[in-house]
């Protein structure tokens, strides 16, 4: 079974002590591939050295809504910059992680829709995909993306809405992240929405050191629990594991053109 984790924080401190053993441990499970995003200008070059050192790491680098009040206007001038001089790697895979957080009420709605549509027009520019973090802002998000249109999509990360807002992901060329957080006995809302997703728009992730599984809880989470959450997902989704691997690969595998 080969599995592709869509969305790891892996250069995080959480992993000095044993990045490496991690690494080789998640391989032997069958995680073949692994995406590393930067949130913020100062751990880009961070994110870059590590993926250097690893033929099968990816990059996406961008601003993360979370952390508005360290962004600077110049920030998007150096993003610019780095995809620039990128343009064309194999190992850079997307602008991310970009999006809207109305879940933190302190986070300046105005300025962090400005910084997110800065940064979709630069993946529309590179023609990369957009890893787009969305935390109860799903009609703004979706309203952007309408307005501005990408064509190479991106994904949905840690998706957590309705089915509705589901389907407008999808038509927007868009795939849905799915991780450790619908794992969870008391997520039924999102069990009734993965019961009826078409395969093709799903794609797993684990948000490494974050969003621990049910069936890991309270530890640090990382890419070898990636087999155990497909297992889980895909109980809950009334197919086999070996499906839902091979569908969310080939999803990964043909959004970032590997």
């Amino acid at each position: 079974m080969e599995l592709v984790d869509t969305h790891t924080h892996l250069d995080f401190p959480d992993f000095d002590a044993d990045r490496p053993a991690l690494l080789a441990a998640s391989r032997a499970l069958g995680v073949r591939k692994m995406v590393v995003l930067g949130v913020y200008r100062d751990n880009w070059q961070r994110v870059w050295d590590l993926v250097q050192s690893d033929p099968d790491l990816h990059a996406a680098l961008g601003l993360h809504p979370v952390y508005l009040d360290q962004h600077r206007a110049e920030d998007l001038v150096q993003l610019r910059e780095w995809l620039t001089r990128l343009a064309g790697h194999r190992q850079l895979c997307a602008v991310g992680e970009i999006g809207l957080d109305y879940y933190i009420e302190t986070l300046d709605r105005e300025r962090q829709q400005a910084l997110f549509e800065a940064q979709l027009q630069l993946a529309a520019q590179f023609e990369l995909p957009a890893l787009i973090h969305v935390r109860r802002s799903h009609a703004a998000v979706i309203a952007t993306l309408k307005r501005l249109g990408l064509k190479r999509g991106g994904i949905i990360h840690a998706f957590a809405g309705s089915f509705e807002e589901a389907r407008e992901y999808l038509k927007l060329g868009f795939k849905l992240g799915l991780g450790g957080a619908a794992t969870w006995p008391q997520a039924l809302r999102m069990h009734r929405v993965l019961a009826k997703l078409p395969l093709e728009a799903v794609v797993l992730e684990t948000d490494s050191p974050d969003m621990a599984p049910a069936m890991f809880p309270g530890v640090r989470n990382s890419p070898a629990h990636l087999p155990a959450i497909c297992a889980a997902l895909a109980e809950i989704m009334s197919i086999s594991p070996e499906q839902l691997a091979e569908a969310s690969t080939a999803n990964a595998r043909e959004l970032f053109n590997w």
